[in-house]
């Protein structure tokens, strides 16, 4: 019984992990998009703080966390990962949260705080489903623990 809670929960962090990967991606790329119509992009004033080479790095992270998480439910579905994943899963809707606000303050095109807002559903989303997954492996290991005895 634990198993297939495990697995389904599993599939669907998975796929929410997934479609959130996709999303960024795109908010990525479309940050982008002017360029193929001859338009000039604003540069970025990080620059001036930080250096390129620490925000490819920051990037890596931003995107590699979450393809480790989708290893990680695949392979490693103990009580303590689950545990990690859901306070992983907040920090990334903390992070989408004020990285919408910013947006929103620096007045982005309305598509990208659209987009942002998607994400930041699809991350609540996440953070439900991660939640319920280490409740639902609690209950699973009690009801399996009362029917054993």
């Amino acid at each position: 019984m634990q198993t297939l809670i495990a697995k389904d929960f599993g599939a669907k962090i998975i796929a929410l992990w997934t479609v959130f990967l996709l999303g960024t991606l795109f908010h990525t790329q479309l940050a982008l998009m002017p360029l193929f119509h001859n338009l000039s992009v604003a540069e970025s004033h990080a620059h001036h703080y930080v250096s390129v080479n620490t925000v490819m790095w920051l990037m890596l992270m931003f995107f590699g966390l979450p393809l480790l998480a989708i290893l990680g439910c695949i392979f490693h579905p103990s009580r303590r990962f689950r545990q990690l994943h859901f306070g992983m899963t907040l920090i990334y809707t903390m992070l989408n949260l004020l990285h919408l606000v910013i947006d929103s303050l620096i007045a982005v095109p309305a598509y990208q705080i659209v987009l942002m807002t998607l994400l930041l559903v699809v991350g609540l989303a996440l953070n439900a489903v991660a939640y319920g997954w280490i409740t639902a492996g609690d209950r699973a290991t009690q009801n399996y623990r009362i029917h054993s005895s």
